[in-house]
């Protein structure tokens, strides 16, 4: 029986190689596949978003090694980020609740 973080774990895994390789490289996202991504999985973090640039602008900052894909290192950046970001929300609103 595995752990609620393997499990978390194994979801990345297979969310991420679910989009790589549908074009060129399997083991990376190109632009396509990693905006696919961003709008299937990251659905909510998208929505609010009106800047036509974005996954460009996502896709240079992960792109540390400058080859135009984002390999699962890159990516494990992205989703990292984002799980900060949004637990530093919650305390945030913990903290105003607090008050």
């Amino acid at each position: 029986m595995t752990t609620p973080l393997e499990d978390a774990m194994d979801t990345l895994i297979r969310i991420f190689h679910h989009y790589s390789g549908k074009e060129g490289d399997r083991n990376k996202l190109s632009k396509g596949e990693l905006k696919e991504l961003l709008t299937s999985e990251l659905t909510d973090f998208l929505s609010g978003q009106k800047d036509p640039l974005l996954v460009d602008k996502i896709m240079n900052d992960l792109d540390s090694n400058k080859d135009k894909e984002v390999d699962f290192n890159e990516f494990v950046i992205l989703v990292a980020a984002l799980t900060v970001a949004c637990n530093d929300f919650f305390e945030e609103q913990l903290k105003k609740e607090e008050f």
